[in-house]
């Protein structure tokens, strides 16, 4: 997995709930487990931006509920630093679908921004992005 180049915050902890904003079909997302994730013994896992991830669609097209994802996240509402010295945040906690291990979208377009620290791990996500923030 490449490097991003911002300090990843700790943000979201197992069994939170999140926006799916590609057109894929779910609409809320809940996190299940983080893909490469790193933490230490005894404590629980938790996401930050960029990372890949497992989620279950808990809401959108009847056929897709209950079933396990591989997904992207692509904004957060916790802060974190780039390395310039800025921090960025957005509105809401949300993820990209994912239908392979190689980073290709499961939909084929994704409303509002992504972070660029997306972008630079996930070429194919930031592809279909409307705009890279």
């Amino acid at each position: 997995m490449r490097p991003i180049s911002a300090k990843g915050t700790r943000a979201l902890n197992l069994g939170a709930y999140l926006n799916a904003s590609d057109n894929s079909g779910a609409r809320i997302v809940k996190l299940v487990s983080v893909k490469k994730g790193k933490s230490k013994k005894g404590r629980q896992q938790y996401a930050k931006i960029a990372d890949q991830v497992k989620v279950s669609v808990r809401a959108g097209k009847p056929e897709m509920k209950g079933e396990v994802y591989d997904a992207v996240i692509i904004r957060l509402k916790r802060a974190y630093r780039r390395k310039t010295g800025e921090r960025v945040c957005f509105e809401d906690n949300a993820v990209a679908l994912l239908k392979d291990d190689k980073g290709n979208p499961k939909g084929t377009q994704i409303k509002g921004p992504v972070s660029r620290e997306v972008a630079e791990r996930w070429k194919g996500v930031s592809k279909i992005a409307q705009f890279v923030l």
